[in-house]
């Protein structure tokens, strides 16, 4: 089933609203229906009623426990959407394979859909990228690290660099990565973040940043790659995991999205945080991964 989730399964066989809601309701219940008002597994489909000239609505189910009705979409990303659901589902690979994202600009040529549509899309798909809270902390080895995205304007680069926001992330090994605006890079903010997700028998590996300073007594190790003297790997000292991360993220932002405000950054960095952590499956999974996520994710435009 996770197969037809590729591109061209979508175009050949799930092409019309229908068929697209009878794959969505196979990935998301494949016990059967489940009410997203009550969880009750209990409910029938509602037919079209004896002697209506209108016709039923397809895939209108009500609960038997608490007699409320609902569809596939209700209580997701997908809800109040005027979208057919074959567009949406082309919308999710297309985000799910697109390694330096996809921008409103493209969708919007792509699906046939208003450049607002696909901005409103691409921002709920986004919505649905973010990952719950960890159920266990990173552990291992976990390297931290800064950088800085947005505003074009010439001067200082960098720290301190005007017109950027500031992005922290904690990138465990060949595990999971972390991402997060942040209001300033002081030690108080990082730590934080470092200490309410990193195990405390983790290894961490930072730069000499002097926020960073003081983080050996809470961790079972904290290890320093001093850039500023050209030093780059020692051993297995550095944090070029985090800088290969980074530079995904600052190429879409840079070259496919072109500019991202700060209003929005944290949805652009749960977008890059979902497809990294999921790296190791093929297009089709991460897709249905996602819609696996996009229930209890409702996101108004307002």
């Amino acid at each position: 089933m996770v197969n037809e989730l590729g591109l061209a399964e979508i175009i050949a066989r799930y092409n019309d609203d229908d068929k697209a809601r009878e794959l969505l309701e196979r990935l998301r219940w494949p016990k059967g229906p489940k009410c997203p008002h009550c969880g009750s597994k209990k409910a029938y489909r509602l037919a079209q009623k004896e002697g209506s000239r209108e016709p039923g609505r397809k895939g209108l189910l009500k609960c038997k426990n608490c007699r409320k009705q609902y569809t596939i979409t209700v209580n997701t990303i997908f809800e109040g959407s005027h979208i057919k659901l074959n567009k949406w589902l082309m919308a999710v690979h297309l985000f799910c394979a697109s390694k330096k994202g996809i921008s409103a600009h493209q969708l919007h040529r792509m699906l046939g859909i208003t450049y607002k549509t696909a901005w409103f899309m691409a921002h709920r798909i986004r919505y649905a990228m973010t990952q719950s809270p960890l159920k266990e902390k990173l552990g291992g080895i976990v390297e931290a690290d800064e950088t800085y995205v947005g505003g074009k304007g010439r001067g200082k680069r960098g720290r301190g660099a005007e017109k950027k926001t500031a992005v922290f992330s904690l990138v465990e090994r060949n595990g999971c990565v972390r991402s997060r605006p942040v209001q300033n890079v002081s030690g108080p903010t990082l730590k934080q973040i470092m200490f309410e997700n990193i195990d405390p028998k983790a290894i961490v590996m930072t730069d000499e940043f002097p926020s960073y300073r003081g983080i050996k007594k809470q961790f079972a190790g904290h290890e320093v790659i001093e850039h500023g003297k050209k030093e780059y790997v020692r051993g297995t000292v550095h944090v070029n995991t985090a800088e290969g991360f980074f530079s995904l993220l600052k190429r879409g932002i840079a070259g496919t999205f072109n500019h991202v405000s700060r209003h929005h950054l944290h949805r652009y960095c749960n977008e890059f945080d979902f497809r990294y952590n999921f790296r190791k499956v093929n297009d089709a999974m991460r897709s249905a991964i996602l819609i696996n996520n996009v229930g209890g994710k409702r996101l108004r435009y307002a």
